[in-house]
């Protein structure tokens, strides 16, 4: 069976490495959080806080302490918090190792559309375009179709661009892909899920 959102999240929290600093974008990648276990992880969220703790028990919610989704968190011993001009500063100064996003389309390039769908309601781009081109590493943790069934996986992306050639890893339901010059590459894939379900699920090219 393909991952569920708790278990994409699992995969996405052992790509991160002891010491390093990361930012975690809204849906999936905040559930990360609950998954760092033991690592030495430091996360950062771009409305101000510095070294966020997992999601809080039921009934012991803090709504003064809240991520870039505005959901609750926890905060640890060493957190700090700062305004959005030292947190940008962060991001745009190469300061964060990583960043985990979610996304709506990714192309076979590492191309990102994660923002925006023309048409509906847009309550703004938040960090992302900053994150993408300021951060070392980007992780993609999305659902591999869409409600319909359709890849989001594709060759080039039908949505507004948060940033061309910017993903290095894909993390789906289906599996792990890389993004390489010559197409997308089966890092891993979901218990019950196999090469040719993840090839029949994907627009983009895997080599």
């Amino acid at each position: 069976m393909p991952w569920d959102r708790n278990q994409m999240a699992e995969r996405a929290a052992q790509e991160l490495e002891d010491g390093m600093y990361v930012n975690l974008g809204i849906g999936i990648p905040t559930l990360v959080a609950n998954y760092v276990g033991d690592k030495d992880i430091t996360l950062q969220s771009e409305n101000g806080m510095l070294g966020m703790g997992p999601f809080p028990f039921e009934g012991e919610e803090d709504p003064d302490l809240i991520n870039a989704g505005k959901q609750t968190i926890t905060e640890l011993r060493r957190t700090s918090y700062f305004d959005s001009a030292t947190s940008f500063g962060m991001i745009r100064g190469g300061k964060i190792a990583a960043a985990i996003l979610g996304a709506m389309e990714v192309s076979e390039k590492g191309d990102l559309a994660n923002w925006m769908i023309p048409g509906k309601l847009v309550k703004g781009m938040g960090g992302a375009m900053d994150l993408v081109a300021g951060v070392g590493r980007v992780v993609v943790v999305m659902d591999h179709t869409n409600k319909h069934g359709d890849s989001k996986v594709l060759k080039e992306c039908t949505l507004p661009l948060t940033g061309k050639g910017v993903v290095d890893r894909i993390i789906t339901n289906f599996g792990v892909l890389d993004v390489t010059h010559k197409g997308l590459h089966i890092v891993e894939l979901a218990p019950g899920v196999s090469r040719e379900d993840m090839i029949a699920a994907t627009e983009a090219t895997i080599v």
